[in-house]
């Protein structure tokens, strides 16, 4: 009898953008995944990373998440990098909110990580030349300076995420809402 193989997952607390940067986000994800062959994925800025293992998301969102208004954060620019998952990305500016929420986070998790914000939504996963990276983010203009966030997820995924197969792994296991 061959050994299964345990394949390690984390839970990764995803900021969800509201309407209308939302739809705006996920058209343009949508019409860069088709263009490039890549896969589709919710628009989201990452807050916290953890084992999986011992961690329950639902109460973690509800222990942080409720009572606390919608966040903001200002774009500060595009740029691109050689990293699967962030192939082409808005990075935005930190701010005091932002770094409270990760960190309240990472203090309710039952795993801490040492995980370092660091605030940016991904347009596309997909291994591409520099050239190529560099024409996308010239071309893409974004119609706002501030974008509104609405909500939190919790997202069950592989560790490694280097591929659309890992990509179509994530599975949402929790939700919660800001209250204004």
């Amino acid at each position: 009898m061959v050994a299964e193989k345990t394949i390690k997952t984390i839970v990764t607390y995803w900021l969800c953008p509201a309407e209308p940067a939302r739809n705006h986000f996920a058209m343009l994800m949508r019409n860069l995944a088709e263009k490039f062959d890549a896969p589709f994925f919710e628009p989201h800025v990452t807050l916290y990373i953890t084992d999986a293992a011992k961690e329950n998301p639902s109460a973690v969102l509800e222990q942080v998440v409720k009572n606390r208004r919608s966040c903001h954060l200002s774009v500060r620019d595009l740029d691109h990098s050689d990293k699967f998952t962030k192939t082409v990305f808005v990075q935005f500016q930190p701010n005091e909110d932002l770094a409270r929420l990760s960190s309240d986070l990472r203090h309710a998790s039952t795993v801490r990580s040492d995980y370092q914000l660091n605030p940016h939504l991904s347009l596309i996963y997909k291994t591409m030349d520099r050239e190529t990276k560099r024409d996308l983010v010239e071309s893409i203009r974004l119609p706002f300076d501030e974008v509104r966030f609405d909500s939190v997820k919790a997202v069950i995924s592989p560790v490694k995420i280097e591929s659309r197969k890992d990509v179509d792994a994530w599975r949402v296991v929790a939700e919660e809402s800001f209250t204004g």
